[in-house]
């Protein structure tokens, strides 16, 4: 069984456990705007997404000297337009607690990063305050319930950040209706690297859906070659994660997005 296979399976146990218990979404939250925080006009800087994940498979333990509020309130600072968060426990030290207390504590707009299989995690994720949620083609397989997965956060008034990996998922996700596409240049199967394959896949994002590059970025040389692509936005994950104090790093990238395009 590949480590993606064994996540899946975790995951539909616990959706299981999720499902009809009722939630409910405090409405001083409002909603914060992921699109127009992650469209990128013509001259503008590449947008940046930065990551909030404990550990991770690939990686093992990351930093933990900050807890998740202090370190969003930290890329919010550095010049971050996004937080993404990974709400998974077992696998990246995550939950649902530290994406409300991350969203309380800063005003960006937040990503629920996490493998979605299952209509009641789109509830957890909305009820905890997030402003779009991860849905990553490879871990459905299936148009139509790709689909159904887009509608039902739509209806709960989260955006769909899809998560392809070559061109085969991207028309999948645009047939689906996909507005924010970001594209993986780690494959979740092999976990191998292809910078290319993202490049290539990038360049064929229509230009009315917001792209993402996903995955690999870890300098200002790195930054500045994405902002000089289709790309709107990337997201820096485990570069930042590794730092005890992420803000220096941060913003030296935020400085090489704003070279390029």
């Amino acid at each position: 069984m590949s480590l993606l296979e064994e996540i899946l399976r975790q995951k539909a146990v616990e959706s299981a456990a999720l499902r009809g218990v009722q939630r409910s979404r405090p409405a001083a939250l409002g909603r914060r705007d992921a699109i127009a925080a992650l469209r990128r006009p013509p001259g503008a800087p590449l947008r940046l997404i930065a990551e909030i994940k404990f550990r991770s498979p690939s990686a093992g333990a990351l930093s933990q000297k900050l807890d998740a509020p202090a370190r969003a309130q930290a890329y919010e600072r550095a010049g971050a337009t996004m937080v993404s968060i990974l709400t998974d426990e077992r696998w990246f030290g995550g939950s649902f607690d530290d994406l409300s207390r991350a969203r309380e504590a800063m005003g960006l707009p937040v990503l629920c990063k996490d493998y979605l299989v299952d209509s009641a995690q789109i509830d957890r994720a909305w009820a905890a305050g997030a402003d779009a949620m991860l849905v990553i083609v490879r871990c459905l397989r299936d148009a139509t319930r790709l689909a159904a997965m887009l509608e039902g956060l739509r209806q709960r008034g989260l955006e769909p950040f899809v998560e392809v990996v070559d061109e085969q998922e991207l028309a999948m996700a645009l047939d689906a209706g996909a507005s924010l596409v970001g594209v993986n240049a780690r494959d979740l199967d092999t976990l191998e690297m292809d910078a290319a394959r993202a490049r290539r896949v990038l360049g064929r994002i229509p230009p009315s859906v917001v792209a993402v590059h996903l995955s690999g970025l870890k300098s200002a040389a790195d930054t500045a070659e994405i902002a000089a692509s289709r790309a709107d936005a990337a997201l820096i994950g485990e570069a930042l994660m590794r730092l005890d104090d992420p803000e220096p790093l941060l913003r030296e990238l935020v400085r090489a997005a704003s070279t390029g395009r």
